[in-house]
């Protein structure tokens, strides 16, 4: 990387240009935040159930209260 300064004494880096898609952080940051609600269900922070439809079943119930949250202010 190389540093710079500019004439007002700024010390800028112009190694390399950052690529930023709004539509892809936007994307991220709902996957992100639909992530941080499940790991407030503690059932499924850790995976206790050994079937893998009882953990199916406990996914679509937290998923079905996140939504009463959010969109109905529950």
């Amino acid at each position: 990387m190389i540093t710079l300064i500019s004439s007002q004494g700024d010390f800028c880096a112009t190694a390399r240009k950052r690529f930023f898609d709004e539509a892809i952080h936007a994307l991220r940051m709902r996957v992100k935040r639909t992530f941080a609600w499940e790991d407030k269900f503690k059932r499924l922070l850790l995976r206790f159930e050994r079937i893998q439809q009882r953990h199916y079943g406990m996914k679509l119930l937290a998923y079905t209260l996140i939504n009463l949250r959010v969109f109905c202010g529950v």
